[in-house]
């Protein structure tokens, strides 16, 4: 092995590490995090070429943090091994914004609810449907992925969301689910499926609070748009 090589590469990591502790992220490109990201678990390989490589293949750097682990392998430069640190980060991301929400009023924490929200759904490449539990306070019980694919009538079942709500002894429920496309505009399918949810939870003595439609760093609520409020009114119109 080119041992200068190896020291130009070992003092080109010390460099971007010194970089972020000095001032954070502030500063890097995209492949520049990338590469610091897989220099985790490769104790001497350079990987610039392999972060660079990723980021073309996945075009931005959410979509390097969403794939799999078989297409990361499938870049020059990224194995089983040192996709370790990318597959990390994006858990541990995960897990401390629910832990910033556990307990917390989530109709008063919008901006964590949506942060939250942002980072584990928004980039997904397939629709993905959240749930979010709440206590009778509106504290956040945690929150799960129920559905993964095309959101229709016939993939999300409102038997089972109303399952996981008395499994998690929830009192209320807030439902959220990405558009791939970017754009967060309803379909008559999500109106649709949103109707059942409401009607089948308000059977059940549990409130559904609102719907969010996520999409590229913009999104739609049922509850502010009315659409919460005139399907209770609906249900208690036929019920009547």
């Amino acid at each position: 092995m080119d041992k200068s090589k190896v020291n130009k590469g070992d003092g080109h990591r010390q460099r971007l590490r010194a970089r972020f502790f000095a001032a954070g992220l502030a500063g890097f490109h995209d492949y520049e995090v990338i590469e610091l990201l897989l220099t985790i678990a490769t104790p001497r390989k350079d990987c610039k070429d392999a972060a660079k490589a990723a980021l073309k293949r996945f075009r931005t750097f959410q979509g390097v943090l969403e794939a799999s682990p078989r297409e990361l392998c499938e870049v020059k430069g990224i194995g089983p091994k040192n996709l370790f640190g990318i597959k990390l980060i994006k858990a541990v991301a995960e897990r401390y914004l629910e832990k910033r929400l556990i307990k917390k009023d989530a109709l008063n924490s919008s901006k964590d609810l949506f942060d939250y929200l942002c980072h584990s759904i928004r980039d997904k490449g397939r629709e993905c449907f959240e749930v979010i539990y709440l206590d009778a306070k509106n504290r956040v019980i945690t929150s799960a992925t129920l559905f993964e694919g095309t959101l229709t009538a016939s993939s999300v079942y409102p038997r089972e969301v109303v399952r996981s709500a008395l499994n998690h002894q929830a009192a209320a429920l807030i439902f959220a689910h990405n558009h791939p496309s970017g754009d967060p505009h309803p379909s008559e399918e999500d109106v649709s499926v949103t109707r059942q949810l409401v009607y089948a939870c308000r059977v059940m003595g549990i409130t559904v609070h609102e719907h969010l439609i996520m999409g590229d760093s913009r999104y739609f609520s049922f509850a502010d748009q009315g659409y919460i409020a005139k399907m209770n009114r609906d249900y208690d119109t036929a019920w009547q």
